[in-house]
């Protein structure tokens, strides 16, 4: 067997599996999961009119790098959405969702025979982030998010011993889970890093279209050509239509970028054997050509959140977020697993740990380790409104009932 699989965490969701298998829920409440983001709006019409329409698709192989069709329609969204113009033909790549193209994407780019080879991310962070730096060969570098700044990172807060050795850097933004967007200041100070150590960049920007500011979040193409970098050198973003569209059981998103990188990582992929089935494709390709059931779902996200977050703030350290469907809450007395475990066996509700997001980070100059999600929980608010605002009340009786 390969020997780095050894060195793989247990998912998240299979550590709340092993907290959570002692107990024995309340049944005086029905249950009701915050735990996983997962969408849970409505499909939408078009796209499974689209779906229906191209079984024919079923009858042959697709190509690895999709049809013209999918990556114009991709071009053409980031252009609506970024007022960036890319290449269809290069600088554009369909993928079976972020989280497959995220993994494969390191195994791509990493050169695990360069000494001391090293992936930086976000911590706390999305778990696929380390697994694929882990099975390239590489080491993590858990970069702690600041509350002091919003939960992004304070990039200057990394050792230059560690950038020098870098290949790999994982953004997140809008955070996961954190829902922090990050600024202009951060990507500057970001490409000039990789102008001087050489490392890429891979931009996860699932999020990008549940938002709750008038201005949209600024994205990594769209940061790069404001910056005059137009060749978009080092940088490769990646979306998803899970959460836009909801329709995470498509499992369909693209890649777009630096067309020298694209151009491996295609090469990588069809040797991987992970091209996007037909009709997935034509249905992609309604889905970003249509915005109306965008903002309606945006809006729908708007409102719900509008509705639980006041609620949570009177017993919770709690605030709305920039962007994404989760909120990043304190809890009372600071033990985040406890809450979850508790939470679960007197009320029904689950929600998952903050310090199960996270790595022990430490401080410059600072041997004691700490966990940057410990003391709090992310709650996904993917359910409808009413499901939502129930859970809320729940925690909200938990919380008081506990602290009297």
């Amino acid at each position: 067997m390969n020997p780095l699989l050894s060195r793989l965490q247990p998912y998240p969701f299979e550590r709340l599996k092993q907290l959570f298998a002692p107990i024995t829920p309340n049944p005086a409440y029905s249950p009701i999961s915050l735990g996983i983001g997962e969408p849970r709006h409505a499909t939408p019409p078009l796209v499974l009119a689209a779906l229906a329409d191209a079984t024919q698709a079923l009858a042959a192989y697709p190509a690895t790098a999709g049809l013209p069709a999918l990556r114009d329609a991709c071009a053409g969204w980031v252009h609506r959405r970024y007022g960036v113009a890319l290449n269809a033909a290069t600088q554009v790549l369909p993928v079976n969702g972020s989280r497959e193209a995220l993994f494969a994407f390191a195994q791509t780019v990493i050169d695990p025979s360069r000494p001391h080879a090293t992936v930086v991310c976000p911590n706390p962070f999305y778990q696929i982030y380390e697994g694929a730096a882990l099975l390239a060969g590489a080491t993590p570098y858990y970069a702690p998010s600041d509350p002091a700044l919003n939960f992004n990172v304070n990039w200057d807060s990394v050792p230059e011993a560690v950038w020098a050795n870098t290949q790999l850097l994982f953004v997140c933004s809008p955070g996961n889970p954190t829902g922090s967007v990050m600024p202009m200041a951060d990507w500057e100070k970001l490409f000039a890093l990789s102008d001087r150590y050489g490392f890429v960049m891979a931009s996860d920007e699932c999020y990008s279209e549940i938002y709750f500011r008038d201005e949209p979040p600024l994205g990594g193409l769209e940061a790069a050509v404001k910056l005059g970098r137009t060749d978009f050198k080092n940088l490769v973003a990646f979306t998803s239509l899970s959460k836009r569209s909801n329709v995470p059981g498509m499992r369909s998103g693209f890649v777009a970028g630096d067309a020298n990188i694209l151009k491996q990582f295609l090469l990588y992929r069809t040797y991987h054997g992970s091209a996007m089935s037909g009709m997935v494709q034509a249905a992609s390709v309604a889905a970003w050509n249509d915005e109306a059931h965008v903002v309606a779902n945006r809006a729908m996200y708007r409102d719900k959140f509008a509705a639980v977050t006041p609620l949570l703030a009177e017993v919770m350290d709690v605030r709305l977020p920039d962007a994404g469907f989760y909120l990043w809450a304190a809890v009372p007395g600071g033990d985040d697993v406890a809450f979850a475990r508790d939470l679960l066996a007197q009320y029904n509700v689950t929600v998952l740990p903050g310090s199960y997001l996270a790595r022990e980070s430490h401080s410059i100059g600072d041997a004691k380790g700490f966990n940057p999600g410990a003391g709090r929980i992310r709650t996904a608010l993917v359910a409808e409104t009413a499901e939502c605002l129930e859970a809320a009340r729940r925690i909200v009786a938990f919380i008081r009932n506990s602290n009297p």
